[in-house]
């Protein structure tokens, strides 16, 4: 290799200098000719121009603030207001068609309906039993016909469906009086299909479960048919009742009272698998879609469970949280009117400087929703650095060329 004077290296590192101020006025150029060079999403200044333009989005911009914390919190939940029908006990029992019905009839006269002896042709081949004063005799357990009836001896068909017990037992008595001496009867429901509800889910077993005529609730009828395996805020609960369909995390139902309520006779419930979770993109460590893993958390554990910021990219004033709000909780938080939309819902861009201390605490008070998106804003100075590692990519080949080529005498 050649010995390089003094003059020449004096020479090449001009040269260099040029290429380097040709390079880079190049990529400037370019940078001012192109608006920026490529990022993973808006600047907060970006953001917050755009929310400010509204367009066809009319998306609307609220700062977190302690008020902002207590409207939201005083918001009435979605489910309480979706929940479907009559909250109250079923109407009475009253027998259907596919029931069982049991009869046990009494006769307190000797002589009388049943006081031949058992299975005689008094009694039309059903035992009957007791001693010389009142006998009894039970009617096989029968199912009650597509028609309603049900066959009773001596008595005939009997319309069942549509009545309740009590109302079948004094049809079958005011039948019976003319053959017997003041019968009693007693009508029971072994199984019942007319007032029963249907339960299945993907992590158990389904089943069809009687009512009781106490009133049976959502809870006792999971717990009835055996109970999910799933943990309650990551299971949902959906109840269709005459044709409508609302949904429910069972956590909710769990937490309060109120929200469990009685079911009625034919509803279906359902047992799905479906945890909530929050979506970030951004300067975070991880872009995701996350789940809750937990009954609820707040803005703060989610920015956690994605990584946390990066020092070397995210910009701390510009955290945003975007998510469909009612009209009446946006004009509450602005104290204004909000424009209504077709929906009925209005896109919010929630932010949160977190140069601001006090940010922290609402951010720990702020709750997550599901299907919540998490943005983080990139810093302005790392769109910048990203032009200088554009423009030492660039640079750094022609550079080391010409030295060598310099060093070399080629």
């Amino acid at each position: 290799m050649k010995s390089v004077a003094l003059g020449e290296i004096l020479e090449h590192s001009r040269g260099i200098m040029n290429i380097k101020f040709f390079a880079c006025s190049s990529m400037l150029a370019c940078l001012i000719g192109c608006s920026s060079v490529p990022t993973a999403g808006p600047t907060t200044s970006q953001v917050l121009d755009q929310v400010a333009q509204k367009g066809p989005s009319n998306l609307t911009l609220v700062d977190v603030n302690p008020k902002v914390i207590e409207t939201l919190a005083s918001e009435p939940d979605s489910w309480r207001s979706s929940w479907l029908g009559d909250r109250g006990k079923p109407p009475e029992a009253k027998i259907g068609v596919g029931d069982s019905v049991a009869i046990t009839i009494w006769d307190s006269a000797s002589g009388g309906l049943l006081g031949g002896g058992p299975a005689d042709a008094t009694t039309g081949g059903v035992a009957a039993a007791g001693g010389a004063g009142i006998r009894n005799v039970t009617v096989p357990e029968q199912v009650v016909a597509a028609d309603g009836s049900i066959s009773v001896p001596y008595a005939g068909r009997v319309q069942a469906s549509n009545r309740t017990p009590q109302q079948l037992e004094k049809a079958i008595r005011g039948m019976l009086a003319k053959s017997a001496y003041d019968p009693q009867v007693v009508v029971t429901i072994p199984k019942s299909v007319s007032r029963s509800v249907t339960i299945s889910g993907e992590s158990m077993s389904g089943a069809r479960v009687p009512l009781s005529g106490r009133g049976d609730r959502i809870l006792d009828v999971i717990g009835t048919a055996g109970g999910t395996k799933t943990s309650p805020y990551e299971t949902s609960v959906r109840l269709t009742r005459n044709g409508a369909t609302a949904v429910m995390p069972l956590s909710k139902l769990v937490a309060d009272p109120s929200k469990n309520i009685y079911v009625w006779p034919g509803d279906i419930i359902t047992l799905v698998k479906s945890p909530e979770t929050f979506t970030v993109f951004g300067a975070t460590l991880n872009n995701s879609q996350i789940p809750f893993g937990a009954d609820q958390i707040n803005l703060a554990q989610a920015i956690a469970k994605s990584g946390g910021l990066l020092d070397a990219r995210a910009d701390p004033s510009g955290v945003f949280v975007f998510r469909f709000e009612p009209q009446s909780v946006v004009s509450a938080m602005n104290g204004a009117a909000t424009p209504s939309t077709p929906s009925g819902e209005v896109p919010v861009v929630y932010h949160l400087d977190l140069h601001d201390v006090s940010s922290y605490f609402m951010a720990r008070r702020f709750a997550m929703r599901d299907n919540d998106i998490v943005y983080a804003a990139n810093a302005t100075m790392t769109d910048l650095q990203k032009f200088f590692t554009l423009v030492g990519t660039i640079t750094s080949p022609v550079i080391g060329g010409v030295v060598v080529s310099r060093a070399t005498g080629h």
